[in-house]
């Protein structure tokens, strides 16, 4: 261990000239500065001292112990007391490498010793997390059950990552089946899988020219569920019986066209939207098209998600429901529509939020007021560096268009609302995170990993309020996020990994599609 490194320059304490006026403030600081030298001096001097001397006539030597010499390194540093001394940047320096951060780091790169959140009780408060007052004073700081409730559904959507990648291709059967979902929740269960097709093709000669594109080429796909909380003591525990529909991200060629169709096209239902001064919904042609088309062995999502909702709210008739639909990326976008669908198409249709992690702009002005209309509560998780969240639409930033329509632009923006193609509108509750802000991750971490999923679920663990620091007894494990982003982590803690003894790539051996069961479950 190099001190040297560590230690203020020496230079600093040298006289540059000698000045006999000082005053009685400058009197009192060199005073107090050399009574902090003298105690550090005698700290010291008591470390180095010999308590137990050594009898010259019988003399034994001891090889010390690795653990002895830590504690004494350890005890040596703590009893110089130098981060009175030392500036902020060396303070953090100093905690990071201090043996306890090690211990917690190998903690958190360990997932053995799982550490659980308090699952509480939400039975007198759930319509309140489920935003009936758009989570009006709970993210800011962010309430820990909500925090508990965000890594659920973010889990929930892993699960749909995970069960795709395990078996992306479509079965070429007549009947499409049912797929087995590995739930990050036991209390729930799948009742439907659900296919997105596209409404475009590749041409012919993509085909000759890689035919062993395989899955990545085909129209429909699997991409995500539908499923029921089932257990009687959480149903008790959350106050209702809920009822989950979780999405995946885009991952086929075609899924990645339909994303490009970025033209705002009217809705199929907008017969009452023609009142004069109205906003007319529109939405992204690509997600409109995913969602509403289908084809001789899967019908459309649109319809495979209605029909099973509306048979989920008859079969538990009598019963308090609620409807939650969770997404990331493509998902995040899809799930609005299903949120809007539900709201509209299902008769006395239960409480319905959406909670969408890295979403982009899904619709306009009048899209945006439909839902809020229709009483579908919205929370996007944003991170701040996340490009996604802020395409597609003529302003990247919502908060420059919110000033330009406070500002006498404001008429001509509302004109624009009814004209132009790509006059988009964020919805709901935006909760922003920010990858700085994590002590692991690089703050220059690169766009994959800003809008990484479980980069989400890691800040969403560690957020505490927006002017606090990531919060030090945050308990997500950080195996999965490791191995998917080692590149983006800070230097200091891989090399601490190395130091740990800790192979993670042949000790848990995860794939990369994989879904970890997480801590904070």
């Amino acid at each position: 261990m190099q001190i040297g490194t560590t230690l203020p320059n020496l230079h600093l304490f040298q006289p540059k000239g000698v000045n006999f006026k000082c005053n009685a403030q400058t009197v009192k600081t060199i005073s107090s500065s050399t009574e902090m030298t003298k105690k550090h001096i005698s700290n010291l001097e008591k470390l180095l001292q010999k308590t137990n001397p050594i009898d010259s006539s019988n003399p034994v030597i001891e090889q010390p112990s690795n653990r002895s010499i830590e504690n004494r390194r350890k005890n040596l540093l703590e009893g110089l007391n130098l981060a009175n001394i030392w500036p902020d940047e060396m303070r953090k320096a100093a905690e990071d490498m201090s043996p306890r951060h090690l211990n917690r780091l190998k903690r958190l790169l360990s997932s053995k010793s799982m550490e659980y959140s308090p699952r509480n009780n939400l039975a007198n408060r759930w319509r309140e997390y489920h935003g009936s007052n758009n989570w009006l004073g709970l993210l800011d700081p962010l309430d820990e059950n909500l925090r508990r409730e965000l890594v659920r559904y973010g889990e929930f959507i892993q699960s749909a990552y995970h069960c795709f990648h395990s078996d992306p291709a479509t079965s070429a059967d007549e009947v499409l089946p049912e797929r087995h979902v590995a739930l990050p929740d036991r209390s729930y269960k799948v009742t439907k899988s659900l296919y997105a097709t596209s409404s475009i093709g590749l041409p012919k000669w993509v085909d000759d020219v890689a035919p062993d594109l395989g899955w990545m080429t085909q129209r429909s796909s699997w991409i995500g569920y539908v499923a029921v909380c089932d257990d009687r003591s959480e149903i008790q525990r959350m106050g209702r019986r809920d009822i989950v529909i979780a999405l995946r991200g885009t991952a086929t060629c075609l899924e990645w066209a339909e994303n490009f169709r970025d033209l705002l096209v009217e809705q199929n239902d907008n017969d009452d939207d023609n009142d004069e001064g109205v906003v007319q919904s529109k939405v992204e042609c690509g997600f409109l098209s995913l969602y509403k088309t289908g084809d001789h062995r899967v019908p459309s999502l649109a319809e495979s998600v209605v029909n099973e909702v509306q048979r989920l709210i008859e079969k538990y008739k009598g019963e308090p429901l609620s409807i939650t639909v969770t997404g990331h990326s493509l998902g995040a976008a899809l799930s609005l529509l299903v949120a809007d669908d539900l709201s509209t198409c299902v008769p006395n249709a239960p409480p319905v939020a959406v909670f969408s992690f890295g979403g982009p702009r899904v619709g306009n002005r009048g899209f945006a007021d439909r839902l809020n209309d229709n009483n579908v509560k919205v929370l996007r998780i944003v991170n701040n560096q996340d490009v996604i969240t802020r395409v597609p639409g003529m302003f990247v930033s919502e908060s420059l268009d919110k000033k330009l329509r406070e500002s006498g632009a404001g008429r001509v923006l509302e004109m624009l609302d009814c004209r132009m193609p790509w006059a988009y509108s964020h919805v709901g509750t935006e909760f922003r995170v920010d990858t700085k802000m994590s002590p692991f991750l690089k703050p220059n971490a690169d766009v994959a990993c800003c809008h990484d999923l479980e980069a989400y679920l890691h800040l969403v663990d560690g957020f505490t309020a927006s002017n606090c620091p990531f919060r030090p007894n945050a308990k997500r494990s950080l195996v999965r996020l490791l191995n998917e982003q080692r590149s983006n982590f800070k230097r200091l803690y891989t090399s601490k990994g190395k130091d740990l003894t800790i192979n993670l790539d042949r000790e848990h051996n995860f794939p990369r599609s994989s879904c970890l069961p997480s801590p904070s479950s």
